[in-house]
């Protein structure tokens, strides 16, 4: 009998075992938590589940695609540093950025004396449709605003916020689309939805290229 290698286990393992896995789309404000001491809304005012946590993390003030899992394997080829999966931004930020401010967050931004790995950016030529933000964004009269794709293949604290304020532009709004391949689509906020076994599948074959 041929031997299985080990991503063929995962994915077998992934499909037939009772595990769980949803996607949620955080809504700004939330805490990607299931308690909070001070009162604060947390995931548990949304997802009526036990026994799922989150695979990574998406700051109260930032909104879109979160992963849940009971299955622990997978929330390790989520979130291992050394095979991490792309994720795919929307940042709302201030002002029209240069073209050499595009650059340096492609190449990368020293933050705190490390230099950020190359990240796939581009300037959006119009404003995504996305559901309005129940807290608006604070709107100065005479500065600009502009939208950018950001793609990143690391997860450092802060780190779109922290990249896009180094070349003066900070982010306003921050909405993450997508993790690896599942994508948030149509998904509203405050909903969540199950991952199939399918794209679980393309989880572990994406983590392994």
């Amino acid at each position: 009998m041929p031997q299985i290698d080990l991503v063929s286990e995962s994915i077998i393992s992934a499909r037939e075992n009772t595990s769980r896995t949803i996607a949620f789309n955080k809504p700004y404000g939330v805490l990607p938590c299931f308690t909070d001491s001070d009162g604060r809304q947390t995931l548990a005012d949304y997802i009526d589940l036990t026994g799922v946590y989150a695979a990574g993390r998406l700051d109260m003030d930032s909104e879109g695609l979160l992963l849940l899992t009971s299955d622990g394997r997978l929330a390790h080829h989520i979130t291992d540093p050394q095979h991490k999966l792309p994720k795919l931004y929307l940042a709302q930020i201030e002002r029209i950025p240069s073209e050499e401010a595009l650059e340096q967050l492609r190449t990368g931004v020293v933050l705190n004396g490390k230099k950020t790995k190359p990240a796939e950016v581009r300037l959006l030529p119009d404003d995504p449709q996305l559901p309005d933000r129940p807290v608006p964004i604070r709107f100065r009269k005479n500065v600009p605003t502009a939208w950018l794709e950001i793609m990143l293949r690391e997860g450092l604290n802060r780190q779109i916020r922290r990249m896009t304020a180094a070349v003066g532009s900070p982010t306003l709004r921050l909405v993450r689309v997508a993790i690896g391949p599942i994508v948030l689509g149509n998904l509203q906020p405050g909903d969540w939805r199950n991952v199939t076994n399918g794209e679980i599948s393309q989880i572990y074959s994406a983590v392994c290229r």
